[in-house]
């Protein structure tokens, strides 16, 4: 992850064998040897020859004399799309050959000398492809996906859901774009993308599978023209896309990888949305008042109930000294994802996955969808074997289910929220299965041998995981998109 500190400029992961690259072809283009440009820029041709193939980075110094001798601004050098088609095979294929699965293979490192035709590249690079597909393809199985998310969700918990490193670049861009208090509004948005090099384009034909799609080559942006339903405003799907560029990712190594990404472009958005010095400073005066809301807070950054929720759970235990639960629950109880730090006894399979179990019936994530009036948040307090926990509950409706968005603490903290004199207050003790599985006797014996139900047959058991090099992304449609938009402009 990025390391910068909130006074200072943001930085953006620099790829070596693209500056490397990039380096070799405008000195080429300029008609100048590495010895001779090694000479005017003051250093010796074989640490040139490193910075040409990737393998050391020059000091900011060096590279503005070596722009300078070429006759190229250092944005041009520092640009992340490779010079040309020749240039961008040459760097696939050595990272192809770096990466772990082709490493397992013991196999020898192949170099892309100049007498290497361009056909044997390309060849070279399509295998490579192939392999990863297949690696991805074999790992894409729910299986998979479910020890991808309990590592991420274990990493997080270690670290109580805070990540410090993302916290300052957000800050840092932030400052630069001046923004200076309030709900971060769209235009700021575009004159943080204007300071990294993009324009935001807003598109109604961006393809079925893609949220957004950022042209590298192009420094653009597209977006649709409208949110998407399920909270997924247009600020927050910009800032994702730039997190890619301002975090240095590369294309995701494995699905693993693909979440990990996933969830570090969600933080940053999260923390330009919520900066993280004005929540502070918004959360401690509301402690201090024993009066903290979820509410409260979104309505203060213009964001939707589950960021909020999301985002206080990054910085209680931080800068509140509190202990959290996350939890979001469909309407059937099934868990699409959650976070504790508190305590809070989740339910989870053998593995150690939360995604996907049944939570309890008793908790306040399921007994909120009783009240016949859901527009308030529900509060309640639940006995459970770990102890006694206070949560705050605001639920909705999706495309194809209600769900609800719980956020909570330990009953000695709740005397800090908004709601903590409920009268609300339940039994748990599960993961006894009498505490709510088990139907009670007079039920069983009156309708275990009279019923038969259909059962709704749910999607994800007949559909594969994603995969792709971006999954779920249709390639075919993407590349299709960005050729047509490139020539209408």
């Amino acid at each position: 992850m990025p390391d910068s500190s909130a006074n200072s400029q943001p930085r953006v992961e620099t790829d070596l064998l693209v500056l490397g690259k990039r380096i070799k072809h405008y000195r080429v283009a300029a008609g100048l040897t590495l010895e001779r440009l090694g000479q005017r820029v003051g250093v010796v041709t074989s640490a040139l020859s490193l910075i040409e193939n990737g393998r050391r980075e020059p000091k900011l110094k060096l590279l503005n004399a070596i722009a300078r001798e070429l006759n190229v601004d250092v944005a041009d050098l520092l640009s992340s799309s490779a010079p040309d088609l020749r240039s961008s095979l040459e760097i696939e294929l050595e990272k192809a050959q770096k990466t772990p699965e082709y490493k397992a293979l013991q196999l020898p490192t192949i170099k892309a000398p100049k007498t290497l035709s361009d056909e044997t590249l390309q060849s070279m690079v399509g295998l490579h492809r192939e392999l990863a597909r297949r690696s991805r393809a074999a790992a894409a199985t729910p299986e998979e996906a479910r020890r991808a998310n309990t590592q991420i969700r274990a990493f997080m918990r270690e670290r109580d859901n805070y990540l410090p490193d993302i916290e300052d670049v957000a800050e840092s861009l932030l400052d630069r774009a001046e923004h200076s208090g309030g709900a971060l509004t769209h235009r700021t948005v575009a004159v943080m993308a204007e300071q990294l090099g993009f324009t935001l384009i807003f598109v109604d034909d961006l393809p079925q599978s893609a949220r957004s799609i950022t042209d590298l080559a192009n420094g653009r942006i597209y977006l649709p023209p409208a949110s998407f339903p399920g909270g997924h405003g247009l600020r927050s799907l910009a800032l994702q896309a730039m997190a890619h560029v301002v975090l240095g990712h590369d294309r995701p190594s494995s699905y693993a990888d693909f979440l990990k990404q996933r969830l570090e472009i969600n933080y940053f958005a999260a923390a330009c949305l919520m900066p993280r010095d004005r929540s502070v400073e918004f959360l401690q005066n509301a402690k201090a008042s024993r009066n903290i809301a979820i509410e409260d807070f979104r309505d203060a950054f213009g964001v939707t109930h589950e960021a909020a929720a999301h985002r206080i759970t990054n910085l209680a235990t931080e800068f509140l000294d509190l202990r959290m639960h996350f939890i979001r629950v469909k309407a059937d109880g099934s868990i699409i994802r959650a976070y504790e730090n508190d305590g809070t006894p989740l339910p989870e399979n053998e593995d150690g996955a939360v995604e996907g179990q049944i939570l309890c019936r008793k908790w306040a994530a399921r007994t909120a969808f009783n009240r016949q009036n859901r527009t308030n948040e529900f509060y309640q307090y639940t006995d459970t074997p770990a102890g006694t926990f206070w949560t705050a509950v605001q639920t909705g409706t999706s495309e194809s289910m209600g769900f609800s968005i719980s956020t909570g603490v330990a009953f000695d903290d709740a005397k800090w929220f908004r709601g903590r004199d409920t009268q609300y207050r339940s039994k748990s003790t599960c993961p006894d299965p009498d505490c709510c599985k088990n139907p009670d006797n007079e039920l069983r014996a009156r309708w275990e041998n009279n019923a038969w139900p259909s059962a709704r047959m749910h999607a994800h058991i007949l559909s594969p995981l994603p995969t792709g090099s971006f999954p779920g992304i249709d390639d075919t449609e993407m590349y299709e998109f960005l050729s047509r938009h490139e020539s209408s402009t």
